[in-house]
């Protein structure tokens, strides 16, 4: 295969398709469905936060449309899913446990994900701790009562809660199962009890897979993305070896300097994309936690897309809002919106809305933007679409438009 030349918009295309967000889906997702879609981005992050949804249902339902959120917790249950850091928490397929297992093995190396000192100084209620769980079975955080009269915030988990977590790390301990979204935690000889170390590749070959598999999920790849993928460490793996052995294909984009690289699995999608008939089609609603916008470098390059979740910043410094929702709109990221689900009384609320510089305003982009938000919307059981402010006003105008056309939109 040449090398080929994407336009910049064919590249954005090639990673859409690859992302499984390039058309809409023609059929009815099955459960099956949403495995596949982990499978194919290769890991699904993990997110508490609900002002709209938990971040793991909107990335599927971005690309699978309306759904039944259990099967997630059911795949998980069944043992199709385990729970690890890879990108951040994640929900990763079973099958690459053995490529994070190197990490469960060297805890100490995962930062604040781990506490050396909490291992130290609380052995004997570590050790405890493990041993209620090998004779009474799996816990959760709440079934500790808190006794030291802190508020519970993140940094001030209750003891139990820190040692589940340090375990977690450590992997002696496993996620088998949710409820409510709650982890429950077991030990991982129950939770996966085919494992044995022996299996565990080279981290060499690890190296490898996790490169591979990323290009593999983004489409296209610049090697300065490869290693935020799965946060992986240094040494890195220089895709050029990749190249000369076969692995991957190098290919160019219109106006980087650098090469972008390419998994041979979408040789012909990538030649389709080159010559222009890959298609995007769809408008849909992102989470801040989907793949596409989660590298602001990435997504600043590709879509010119400069994005950054602003719940963590101080309400007086915030921009846009603080849980803002990128737009995709047929293969361009084309504003975010700040959204609420207010569930009890049916009302899905756009506090704000605000479009991208230059955004072509048309009858058309009003009512691609408007049928995406009326499906999540719809999917979160809300019939009823409030427009608040918008940004320009005259597409907050045309916004109401083509929603009241179809009855979904209620006076602000």
């Amino acid at each position: 295969m040449s090398e080929l030349i994407f336009s910049l918009s064919a590249a954005r295309a090639l990673h859409l398709a690859a992302q499984g967000l390039l058309q809409p889906r023609r059929r009815k997702a099955q459960k099956a469905d949403v495995l596949d879609a982990i499978r194919q981005m290769g890991v699904l992050q993990i997110d508490t936060i609900h002002v709209v949804a938990r971040s793991p249902y909107l990335v599927l339902w971005s690309r699978l449309g309306d759904y039944p959120q259990a099967w997630l917790e059911e795949l998980l249950a069944e043992g199709a899913l385990f729970e690890y850091w890879a990108h951040e928490a994640c929900f990763v397929p079973i099958e690459d446990y053995r490529l994070l297992r190197h990490r469960m093995l060297d805890p100490a190396a995962m930062g604040w994900k781990y506490s050396v000192n909490w291992m130290k100084e609380k052995r004997k209620e570590v050790a405890a701790l493990l041993r209620h769980i090998r004779d009474n079975g799996p816990v959760r955080s709440s079934d500790f009562e808190r006794r030291d009269g802190q508020s519970g915030g993140w940094w001030e988990w209750k003891p139990e809660k820190r040692s589940l977590e340090v375990l977690f790390t450590a992997g002696q301990l496993m996620i088998a199962r949710r409820h409510n979204f709650q982890r429950i935690y077991d030990l991982a000889e129950r939770v996966l009890p085919g494992w044995d170390d022996s299996q565990l590749p080279s981290m060499d070959e690890v190296r490898r897979e996790m490169a591979l598999k990323t290009v593999k999920s983004l489409g296209l790849c610049r090697a300065a993305w490869i290693a935020d993928y799965y946060r992986s460490k240094p040494p890195r793996l220089d895709p050029e070896a990749l190249v000369a052995q076969g692995a991957l294909l190098r290919a160019r984009v219109q106006g980087w300097d650098d090469a972008v690289y390419i998994h041979p699995d979408l040789a012909g999608l990538a030649r389709s994309a080159a010559e222009g008939s890959l298609t995007p089609t769809l408008s849909t609603i992102l989470s801040p936690f989907d793949p596409i916008v989660w590298d602001r470098r990435r997504a600043l390059e590709l879509f010119g897309f400069d994005y950054r979740l602003e719940c963590y910043t101080p309400a007086a410094k915030r921009r846009y809002g603080y849980f803002t929702l990128p737009i995709l709109r047929r293969g361009q990221l084309v504003g975010r919106v700040d959204a609420k689900a207010h569930r009890r009384e049916g009302v899905f609320e756009l506090k704000a809305l605000t479009l991208e510089p230059g955004a072509r305003l048309s009858e058309r982009f009003a009512r691609d933007v408007a049928a995406a938000v009326q499906r999540c919307a719809g999917w979160h059981g809300c019939p009823r679409v409030l427009v608040g402010g918008a940004e320009p006003r005259a597409f907050g105008v045309m916004l109401q438009a083509a929603l009241a056309a179809d009855e979904m939109a209620v006076a602000p």
